[in-house]
């Protein structure tokens, strides 16, 4: 461990690692709609994002490695994780037909859900807050919530 990672607490860990899952859903809607590649949005988010000063307010700082983690994920299981994914939602919306915030969103928590040991119901917790962060309204975190209470309970049934 490094003298910079004992410096953090445990509470501006925990608040990385959301910074991180944030990124993410939003590093994965841009990739879908500009075409650019993992490793160009990863470099960008890392350069340019990532505890970044502007006039309306700083940006968070976020781990990186979790943030580079979940990108490289949600690409390599892609496939996987958007039929796990249209399993959980009703049959008349496939991931396909659904918001691509959302869409980025259910790619990121799967990419945690399966390629890591962090608990279902904290990647469920973490990813049904970044869902109110974009829709404030209400009803989507709730959406949010039912869909990635049945993929977690799909990845990693002995959790429940």
């Amino acid at each position: 461990m490094s003298t910079d990672d004992q410096k953090i607490s445990g509470n501006q860990r925990r608040k990385m690692r959301s910074a991180a899952r944030l990124y993410a859903v939003q590093a994965l809607f841009q990739m879908e709609s500009s075409q650019q590649t993992v490793d160009s949005v990863i470099r960008e988010f890392e350069e340019f994002r990532f505890g970044a000063h502007y006039d309306e307010g700083d940006m968070a700082e976020g781990d990186h490695v979790l943030f580079a983690q979940l990108m490289r994920d949600a690409v390599n299981w892609q496939a996987t994780i958007d039929q796990m994914t249209d399993r959980a939602l009703v049959a008349k919306w496939p991931i396909a037909r659904i918001d691509p915030t959302l869409r980025a969103l259910f790619r990121a928590a799967g990419a945690e859900m399966t390629q890591s040991d962090t608990p279902p119901k904290v990647v469920i917790m973490e990813f049904v807050d970044i869902a109110k962060s974009f829709y404030p309204e209400g009803k989507e975190s709730k959406f949010v919530n039912a869909v990635l209470d049945h993929m977690a309970r799909e990845a990693r049934p002995e959790a429940f």
